[in-house]
This record gives structure tokens, sequence and C-alpha cells, in this order.
């Protein structure tokens, strides 16, 4: 077997292991860094464990609650992520000269854009390009998109990372609803202004950092009103936002999400929308990216993607 041949395998093993060794310490933890590099834990140590007898130098600090780079892992981090950029970006070129993009785009985006903007735009965008691999993880804590291993993520306005690039996706007008079911309203009578929503059970949620989706916020004529609700039912934003509008379905109290979220009980009547001239519109969501030099080709056919089907609209 030629020499050349086999330095070619070294190398390739060596930027593996550099790669599982940024994977880790960006993530800080295996299991982490496996969740967002779709690899195995087992191979994530086996990996660092190696570049480490390489090296011969301890990189991290491992304890059973935590991995830690130690000052050595620092210095290698800090010099490793542009080099590793550079790397993706210069094999990324060559993909341009395929016929069409190929690779894997991996977005981190909140529930509300999965569910309401997503389903227009991931099918459409899927089948015209076939070679590329899609993974959307949906997730409402706003983490650091690249810190986790994604290439782009959806966010609003208040939500919008420093140094980022961001282009309009989806509706770019959107509204809270509050709604209950006609059986709740008949018993406990209609909202006319939302200061009654202090004498009514309201259905709230929580975000990942424990704060509330409160206060809940309406606008007319000029007039700002923010109110303080109180209720039976507290979810989770995002993961059991769903129980919140069953709970409101079945009369258990009054709920204040997306109007697109309800629209469909809108329309089939189990919802009946309260105090609608009040509700408040906002910006709709944003894609955001990195400002890099290079974006990988899958996420700038994405992006051209996402433009022209705004242009159709």
């Amino acid at each position: 077997m030629c020499t050349g041949c086999a330095e070619w395998r070294t190398v390739k093993a060596d930027l593996s292991d550099l790669n599982a060794f940024v994977a880790v310490a960006r993530a800080g933890g295996f299991r982490e860094a496996a969740r967002a590099s779709g690899s195995s834990a087992s191979f994530l140590s086996e990996a660092v464990r190696r570049l480490e007898a390489d090296l011969d130098v301890r990189l991290f600090n491992r304890t059973t609650r935590s991995v830690v780079t130690t000052e050595a892992g620092k210095g290698l981090l800090e010099r490793l992520g542009p080099a590793l950029t550079e790397v993706e970006a210069a094999l990324d070129v060559v993909n341009r000269f395929r016929d069409t993009p190929a690779g894997s785009l991996r977005l981190n985006v909140p529930v509300s854009a999965a569910r309401l903007v997503l389903p227009a735009i991931v099918p459409p965008f899927l089948a015209a390009y076939p070679d590329i691999r899609m993974e959307i993880v949906a997730d409402e804590s706003f983490v650091d998109v690249l810190a986790v291993g994604c290439d782009a993520g959806i966010r609003y306005d208040e939500r919008l990372e420093q140094d980022m690039i961001a282009i309009p996706i989806g509706p770019r007008h959107q509204r809270f609803a509050t709604a209950a079911s006609p059986a709740y309203l008949d018993s406990h009578g209609r909202p006319q202004h939302p200061s009654e929503l202090l004498d009514h059970a309201c259905l709230l949620g929580r975000f990942a950092s424990g704060a509330l989706t409160t206060p809940w916020e309406y606008e007319r004529d000029g007039e700002v009103v923010r109110i303080e609700p109180t209720g039976p039912l507290i979810v989770r934003v995002g993961g059991a936002t769903d129980l919140s509008v069953d709970a409101a379905i079945a009369g258990t109290g009054i709920v204040c999400i997306f109007e697109d979220w309800l629209r469909p009980h809108f329309d089939s009547g189990a919802l009946e929308p309260i105090l609608e001239p009040w509700w408040q519109r906002f910006s709709g969501p944003f894609l955001y990216y990195p400002g890099r030099r290079l974006v990988p080709a899958p996420l700038r056919a994405f992006i051209d993607f996402v433009k022209a089907s705004a242009n159709r609209a």
C-alpha cells in the first residue's frame, strides 16, 4: 500500500478527532455533544482519548458531573475553531461544483416556528433539493445555535443575536389571540375589556428559563393594558402548549397564544375568540445565521429558497 494513502488516512483520522474535541468543548460534555453532532458519546470519548494520547496532554478535566477544558484545551479550542471553520468552507467550495447542493442542514427553532412557519417551507425545499438532509431542533431555551452544532436558527426580533445576518421567514405579521370554549364563556361571561380577565381562569405558559408568559398585553386606540392573570394550569411553552389548548377546548379556562395556532379551532367552533379588537400584532420571525465569508451550500440553498418564497407570496 502506498505511503501517501496511509498518510491521507491518518490526516482524516486526526481531523475527525479534532472535530470531536471541538464538539465536546463547545457543548460542555460528551452526551451533550453527541446529541448536537449526531454521534455517540462513546465515539466522541474515544476520539478525545486518542487525541490526548497523540498530543500527550490532557485536554479535559472530567468528573462524574462535568467536563471542563484544561488550559491546554482552552488554547487548542481558541485556535481550532476558526481553522476548522475554514476547512469546512474550503470543502464546501467543492460542493458548489455539484449539479445540486448536498449535505446536512441543522436548524434551531422555537416550537411555534416548527409548527406554524416551517410546514409551508420544508417539504417543498426538500423536494427541490433531494441531496440535502435537514434536521430541525425545536427548542424554547434560545441557545447559541453554533454552540449546539446548528447552522442557523429562527428567532423573533427581540431574540436575535448580535453579529448575525437575519432574513424574514414566514408571515411578516402575527397576533396573539385570546380564546375560550363557548361553554366556558356561556357559564362565566364574555370579557369586554382585558382587565376583566383578572376575574377568569387563565391558562398560562412557562418558558424553559422559568419565566411565565405574562403579562398578557393588549392595545386598542392607543390604550395599552397589561395584566397578570392567574389560573388553574401552567404548561411548558412549546412542548406542552397543545395541552393548554386542549384544556381551553374542554372548558378549563382562557388561553392566549399565536392566532395561527388557534385558527383551526376557531374555524371548527371549538374555541371562540374574545377581545379580538385588542389583540396585538408583532413582527414575524427571522432566519438568522453567522455572517461568515462562506456559507455552507445547503444553508445557502435554503436561504435562497426562503427569499424566493417570500417574493412569490
